[in-house]
């Protein structure tokens, strides 16, 4: 049986609720292949944005007014 590792990265300050149903979406992606629900692991590491740059710019610069939902 296949056992899926789903590792998402995302900027910190992502409300519970909004993680919460990210997690039920994917489960159920996996759950639509056939992979059983208690199979399928998610694991949310979170990066504050000044910890996260593109093009030698950090996010909390670039991105400054962008707040998460």
């Amino acid at each position: 049986m296949s056992m899926p590792l789903i590792q998402i990265t995302m900027w910190s300050g992502l409300s519970d609720e909004a993680k919460k149903k990210i997690v039920e979406g994917i489960t159920k992606v996996f759950e639509d292949l056939g992979i059983p629900r208690e199979a399928i692991e998610i694991i949310i590491y979170e990066v504050p944005k000044e910890n996260w740059a593109i093009g030698g710019v950090r996010h909390s610069e670039k991105l400054r007014d962008v707040k998460p939902p």
